[in-house]
């Protein structure tokens, strides 16, 4: 029998064969590993040291850090999803789940009231896991996680209460990409698909905008480890089920350093990376009311059609050929 075959078995007495290949964290759900990953997770969680901050506070309390969030999850919404990347959404959508919070202050973040002034509510990891069955009851293709960096222990938890009720689905983990490598190691088998931002060339620039200090080497290491875990993006009949779908989004003025990124990309991740170059900008969040910016006057335009097309030209230019391309 093989892998694509195998008869699952769950603690409700839920039994089907799957056709397709399994989520990987079906094999670590059966082994037991998926427990040893929840403990090892929470233990991050006094001194908190889930992401590149390393606050220390002690959120198994409830006490905050950057990121304002203590024990519990917090989910502003959830539902089937359109407009992601075309293999992810399909023909059922991505069930996404938007975790409330974020561990960086993008001053243009287009969920500014979801990531900075946490509109959502708290939940239980049991609550969690019933999102991501509901989710799958209504055919979503995966469920997506965005923005879950700072709730990686609680997100482990929920992921394994739902295996227990039969979920068997992808799981997408799409971040800003401030991940720590030890916290992503722990995520290893657990999400087959990753879509992470690759947000800035230059450090200044991150800290500027994001307040996220030494952005671009964290950025780099957490590509290399999420490359490392799933490789290229693998599709089959349209759908992913596996792999990289790298984000960028295009700035104004170039600030985000496109070149630099987009190099890193094809010569040091994968050429044959699955980059979605965004052209999407546009002056929102906090950049509206806040002058302090030095680039503020700059990203009160959108970008240009010259400025996108330079981003999509150095991109072919190193060979990166899969994608979105505008």
């Amino acid at each position: 029998m093989t892998r694509g075959d195998r008869v699952i078995h769950h603690t409700t007495g839920v039994l089907w064969i799957c056709s397709m290949a399994l989520p990987s964290y079906i094999w670590l759900f059966e082994s037991g590993e998926l427990v040893q990953r929840v403990e090892k997770a929470y233990a991050m969680l006094f001194p908190c040291r889930v992401c590149p901050r390393e606050c220390g506070v002690d959120r198994t309390t409830g006490e905050v850090g950057y990121c304002r969030s203590g024990l519990l999850p917090v989910v502003s919404s959830y539902g089937p999803h359109f407009g992601e990347e075309p293999p992810l959404v399909g023909g059922h959508g991505s069930g996404t789940i938007f975790m409330t919070g974020c561990n960086m202050r993008c001053v243009f973040c287009q969920n500014y009231e979801i990531s900075q002034e946490r509109y959502g509510r708290e939940i239980t990891c049991e609550v969690l896991a019933g999102m991501m069955i509901d989710l799958q009851n209504q055919g979503c293709h995966n469920i997506n996680f965005v923005s879950p960096t700072h709730f990686i222990p609680q997100i482990l938890e929920a992921v394994l209460i739902a295996a227990e009720q039969g979920l068997h689905i992808p799981l997408v983990y799409n971040t800003g990409t401030y991940d720590s490598v030890e916290t992503l190691r722990l995520l290893d088998g657990v999400f087959d698909i990753y879509m992470p931002d690759a947000k800035y060339g230059h450090d200044e620039v991150a800290l500027s905008l994001s307040d996220a200090p030494g952005y671009v080497g964290i950025m780099k290491k957490a590509l290399f480890e999420m490359q490392r875990q799933v490789g290229d993006l693998v599709v089959e009949e349209g759908i992913a089920v596996r792999g990289l779908i790298i984000r960028h989004l295009v700035l104004p003025g170039n600030l985000a350093g496109s070149g630099e990124v987009i190099e890193f990309i094809a010569h040091d991740i994968s050429k044959n990376a699955y980059v979605n170059i965004m052209d999407q900008y546009r002056p929102c969040g906090r950049i509206l009311t806040d002058t302090r910016s030095p680039y503020h006057k700059t990203l009160m335009r959108g970008i240009t059609s010259r400025e996108y097309r330079e981003a999509v030209a150095t991109a072919q230019k190193n060979g990166l050929i899969r994608g979105i391309y505008h």
